[in-house]
């Protein structure tokens, strides 16, 4: 039996997120999709597309090699939704980063547009590799402008 459109569409942006394409991320969200994220404990706001493309577009320079493999995929064709468990990976200024996600993934009518996300994150792992990695970012413009400094003989 041949995937379905919600599959394909699921899969696809995964392979987006691969290789950090953001207007193809994008591109996969009916125009009125909203990202939310869970736990809510994280108490952060759900994202429309512009909000969620200016963050990947900031991730795509922190994130370099950045992966996601679906560990597991589960279809509910008759409700349109898809819901992965994921594990991500990525090189950053603090080390590496590492993972995992379980997105809820609702689709339209067609199976070709996300509607609405639901992303369930590692928030000990968010709590503690986040600080590290604003602290090392921080460290790396400080030591760019130091070297500006040093360039243009000042």
């Amino acid at each position: 039996m041949p995937d379905s459109p919600q599959k394909r569409t699921a899969l696809s942006l995964v392979d987006a997120f691969n290789r950090m394409d953001v207007p193809a991320i994008i591109s996969h969200r009916h125009p009125t999709c909203l990202r939310h994220f869970y736990p809510t404990a994280m108490a952060q706001r759900a994202q429309d597309n512009a909000g969620y493309s200016k963050s990947l577009t900031s991730l795509r320079t922190i994130f370099r090699n950045f992966s996601l493999v679906v560990d597991e995929l589960i279809e509910d064709s008759a409700n349109r939704r898809v819901c992965m468990w994921l594990s991500a990976r990525a090189d950053t200024a603090a080390g590496d980063y590492v993972n995992e996600y379980v997105w809820l993934l609702d689709f339209d009518e067609t199976g070709e547009k996300i509607v609405r996300t639901k992303e369930f994150s590692d928030a000990l792992m968010a709590r503690d590799f986040f600080p590290k990695l604003k602290e090392a970012m921080a460290t790396q413009r400080a030591r760019a402008a130091a070297e500006q400094v040093v360039v243009n003989g000042l």
